[in-house]
């Protein structure tokens, strides 16, 4: 009996070894190697493949029109870059339970398309459950229960979709290798065959894939250089609402972001996420203070909670949600420095409301003016909006969109917002809001608190 080769493979970036190591040479990852069967290369070389294989001068080349399969539903479309395109392949990751699954079932509804939902995980019986929750009864829908990757290239060609589905790719499998389901070689051969297929027949692939612990998804990095478009479907599991996020996308921005509500039917698009980061903004209260963040080609208004007290133990706590931590440790030691804040033995808490994560540097004055806020215990004036990314030195550095940001405050009711003093130049004329630039912290401090709160 011969003896079985074996080797050890990186999960996150696929690098090879023949023997275990704690940490990956090529991506630095700790404890990320698992053990694989040496599959044997196939030197078998297809010579009708290589016949119908041509060549093309680049002059030659006719641009075609691109032609998009339109989901109808337009969080979805507007992520994706105006619909999914043809011959394209999608990987959505996201946590478990978070409702990916729902999502592309509705997705898979609404294109009135045929569609081949093929499903590694449940049964036909469980996924008609769901199909039943949210109302979906589509007669375009044909569902496949397997994992082996030649069973489902069979079916595509029988039915010729126009989407296919996949849930999860770490389910599926090609019989021909030795080693398990969900391991990096079995994720990727398996990938590689599909997206093949969707180049070849001209369908859309959609992938559903897992995430780690860390919040990655699962499988080696390659899958997500493989396909087309990667999005991200992500929200905290006590608030209804989720993002998806497009991570890569060679159709179109990497900055859109759609948000659903989750219901009992399914997931809702919310057309106006300013009613929901605003709907219970309290402005009679300390800390709590309103900014602008952009979203793709959206604004955004949020409100950011700030929370100072005095600490009892010899290390004052720093904790953020929704907001980068290292980031406020930065503006901690700015208020500290330029204006003389006492924050050393301060704890700061800082909640970005309804559960959504921001990188905007536009929120940063808003941040510092809720620590300020708090920790004077003093009201920011009713109806403000605070934005602009603060320096090292205490200065308002400019901010981009600031057309949008202005125009989406006054349409949402605001009176006053301050900008940076940069921003301020050629500006079109607003009727409803007064807008004031600044230079730097200092001369905010004696605008925006109540003056009967002084």
């Amino acid at each position: 009996m011969a003896k079985i080769k074996t080797k050890y493979v990186c999960t996150y970036c696929g690098f090879e070894s023949l023997k275990w190591l704690g940490k990956c040479p090529d991506c630095n990852n700790w404890n990320t190697f698992t053990e694989e069967v040496i599959e044997k290369k196939k030197t078998k070389v297809n010579e009708i493949e290589i016949q119908n294989t041509t060549v093309f001068k680049l002059k030659d080349v006719e641009i075609q029109d691109e032609l998009r399969l339109l989901t109808n539903i337009e969080e979805f479309d507007r992520v994706v870059g105006g619909g999914l395109m043809k011959n394209s392949v999608t990987l959505i990751g996201g946590d478990p339970g978070i409702g990916k699954s729902t999502l592309i079932m509705q997705v898979a509804d609404s294109i009135k398309r045929k569609v081949l939902y093929v499903s590694g995980e449940e049964s036909s019986n469980q996924i008609k459950q769901r199909a039943d929750r949210t109302n979906i009864s589509s007669d375009d829908i044909y569902l496949l229960t397997t994992t082996d990757v030649e069973i489902v290239i069979q079916k595509i060609n029988e039915i010729q979709p126009e989407l296919v589905v996949i849930d999860s790719i770490q389910t599926i499998f090609v019989s021909s290798l030795d080693n398990a389901p969900g391991t990096v070689t079995q994720i990727r051969e398996s990938a590689s065959l599909l997206i093949n297929e969707a180049k070849k027949k001209g369908f859309c692939l959609i992938l559903i894939g897992h995430v780690t612990k860390d919040g990655f998804i699962a499988g080696p990095m390659i899958l997500e250089h493989m396909v087309d478009t990667v999005l991200f479907f992500e929200g905290d599991k006590n608030f209804n609402f989720r993002l998806i996020r497009s991570l890569k996308n060679r159709f179109g921005s990497t900055n859109e972001i759609g948000v659903f509500q989750m219901t009992d039917k399914g997931l809702l698009e919310v057309r106006n996420p300013n009613e929901i980061f605003l709907s219970e903004t309290n402005e009679n209260l300390s800390g709590s203070v309103v900014t602008a963040v952009m979203e793709g080609s959206r604004a955004i208004l949020l409100e950011v909670q700030a929370l100072t007290i005095k600490s009892n133990f010899g290390n004052p706590q720093r904790v953020a949600t929704g907001f980068d931590l290292r980031k406020l440790s930065i503006l901690i030691a700015v208020l500290e420095k330029r204006i003389n804040l006492k924050l050393s033995n301060t704890n700061i808490f800082i909640n970005m409301v309804g559960g959504i994560k921001i990188d905007d540097p536009a929120a940063d004055l808003a941040v510092c003016c809720g620590i300020i806020s708090s920790y004077y215990n003093l009201n920011i004036k009713p109806k403000t909006v605070l934005l602009g990314e603060v320096g090292l030195n205490g200065e308002i550095r400019s901010v981009t969109d600031i057309q949008k940001r202005i125009s989406e405050a006054e349409k949402l009711g605001f009176k006053t917002i301050y900008i940076p003093f940069q921003n301020s130049k050629n500006l079109n004329n607003f009727k409803n809001i007064k807008v004031f630039p600044i230079k730097n912290l200092k001369d905010i401090l004696k605008e925006i608190f109540n003056e009967k709160d002084k």
